[in-house]
């Protein structure tokens, strides 16, 4: 009842209004927006770089051919490297901003991309690929974060997930730059790709201070004047008396004062004081697991193992696989982004997992078929006799299992947290979130090069049962963000995990707020001015009064 009454009040809020996402100031916002989703590119193009380097010869030779724990330490460094990061992150980006916390981390991610360049040992370019991690702990805390925080309200949902999909993107641009590059016959072969690395942060340094700044940060730290504005500017052509502005600005500070009555503290600690906080916390550390425990690790850093395992192993053929999977990733993440608001978060979860866990199945069984029937190998190395049909079944069912994955945890992951989290802790359940992403990523980058070289394909039956389990959880923990007729606003679903208590007070909020033409209801004179607003006197102090007009 709560959800379908503050969802009615914000659609009647937007009836009218011209929402066309490339058109007018909303336009610049979203191109904002997307430069901001950049930053998960890096994280793509160094996963697929890593991936495609190691069919490179000139980077095997460099590096003296990286097997086994020597090459899971070569992928599992800048994860390794982005733990410290992660633990202040939240610190600076509660702290200095979203803005700040993003721009420091591309800066460092800049002199990592700069160092591995230039590596002229394993040990520099080890360091280098910390540096990288390092930096991108603090990028990809406050991107998310300022994305769900800026965007227009019937847009957040699409653009928010957009951050997701944008891991892709990196991935598409490392597969074919280094496809195209591997042919060299020097060490520009692997030097190219590790300088294109810090492309994309160049890229985002430049536009930075073209994005606003967080409202509802600036909210928490008292700063309300220039929150309207920036509502005012991107989401109503600059009219601080727009009841859309003045709906948003109510319902954060509302929003926030329910928080401080909860003593809901910005500490570590508060995230296990209430049974909803333990919810969240349980669900964050989950999707995150599952987000690099399905099975996907082994084609994100290990794809020659997987292709050797089926015969594929010139460094032509693998380098093409990898590029062309890319784009069909970057096509299901895409498509997977625009379902969001539409499918409904927890539809697409479920199946998602599903659909990976059933892909996954008939990926070992034409994985099995392939090695019993290739046990006879030539004098190079390659299998006679082998069944070429269940070959290319293991390579179409990859294709089958990345479609299922991408349509949910490309464009799910940062969005569904945010969308869970109360402000005050937010930062701190995207942290904890990523930790679990860390956690699972050494495994994935250490563990699996080990695993499969020694169990082969009888590895892949512990991602079924796996993914299997993943379901489950999903089924019993997941909860809808989506009304029935469309995304619930931001400050509804923060308190989803809640009960009904505070849901149904920001019901009653939304209702008065707009009966009394957007003012806060009447009632306690104190709680009013806790929340910065006016007292409700009349028709002519309808709107925010105190608020000078933009642009003064």
């Amino acid at each position: 009842m709560a959800e379908r009454s503050v969802t009615s009040q914000l659609d009647q809020l937007l009836q009218g209004r011209n929402t066309t996402w490339y058109k007018g100031r909303l336009g610049l916002l979203n191109l904002i927006v997307a430069f901001l989703c950049l930053t998960q590119a890096n994280n793509g193009f160094d996963g697929s770089m890593m991936n495609t380097l190691q069919t490179v010869p000139a980077w095997r030779d460099y590096f003296g051919s990286p097997a086994g724990a020597t090459l899971g330490l070569f992928n599992a460094i800048q994860t390794i490297g982005g733990i410290p990061g992660l633990l202040l992150s939240p610190y600076l980006a509660d702290w200095q901003g979203r803005r700040r916390c993003l721009f420091f981390g591309l800066c460092i991610m800049q002199a990592g991309a700069i160092l591995q360049t230039a590596s002229q040992s394993v040990g520099m370019f080890i360091a280098a690929r910390g540096l990288l991690g390092f930096g991108l702990s603090f990028a990809g805390l406050a991107s998310p974060l300022l994305i769900g925080e800026i965007a227009y309200p019937s847009h957040r949902g699409t653009c928010t997930a957009f951050f997701g999909v944008n891991y892709s993107l990196g991935a598409i641009i490392a597969a074919w730059v280094t496809f195209g590059t591997f042919r060299i016959e020097s060490t520009w072969s692997w030097r190219i790709p590790s300088l294109l690395q810090g492309l994309p942060a160049l890229i985002q340094m430049c536009f930075i201070f073209f994005c606003p700044e967080s409202p509802r940060w600036l909210c928490n730290k008292g700063r309300d004047e220039e929150a309207i504005r920036i509502l005012a500017k991107w989401h109503a052509d600059g009219d601080v008396d727009d009841p859309l502005v003045t709906y948003e600005y109510q319902e954060i500070k509302y929003a926030l004062q329910i928080e401080r009555e909860a003593k809901d503290s910005t500490s570590y600690r508060s995230i296990l004081a209430t049974k909803g906080n333990r919810k969240r916390l349980f669900v964050v550390i989950a999707i995150g697991f599952f987000s690099q425990w399905s099975g996907n690790g082994l084609v994100s850093y290990y794809l020659n193992l997987v292709l050797n395992g089926v015969g594929i192993r010139d460094p032509f053929s693998q380098t093409l696989f990898n590029g062309i999977l890319t784009i069909v990733n970057y096509f299901w993440a895409i498509l997977g982004a625009f379902m969001v608001d539409r499918a409904g978060r927890r539809t697409l979860f479920l199946v998602s997992t599903g659909g990976m866990c059933l892909s996954y199945v008939f990926w070992t069984i034409c994985s099995a078929i392939y090695s019993q029937s290739a046990t006879n190998l030539d004098a190079a190395g390659n299998p006679i006799g082998a069944n070429d049909a269940a070959g290319r079944g293991v390579l179409a069912f990859i294709f089958v299992y990345y479609a299922f994955y991408n349509i949910a945890f490309a464009p799910l992951l940062a969005l569904y947290t945010i969308e869970i989290t109360p402000f005050r802790t937010r930062a701190k359940y995207i942290t904890i979130g990523s930790l679990s992403i860390n956690c699972a990523l050494v495994f994935n980058q250490y563990v699996n090069s080990i695993a499969i070289g020694v169990l082969g394909w009888r590895y892949y039956i512990v991602y079924c049962c796996w993914l299997a389990f993943e379901f489950v959880v999903l089924y019993f923990s997941i909860i809808e963000t989506v009304g029935k007729n469309g995304p619930l606003p931001l400050e509804v679903t923060n308190f989803l995990f809640d009960g009904d208590d505070k849901a149904a007070r920001l019901e009653q909020h939304g209702r008065d707020a707009a009966l009394a033409g957007g003012t806060v209801p009447d009632g306690d004179s104190k709680d009013e001015e806790a929340l910065g607003m006016p007292n409700k006197v009349g028709a002519e102090d309808q709107h925010v009064e105190h608020v000078p007009a933009a642009g003064k």
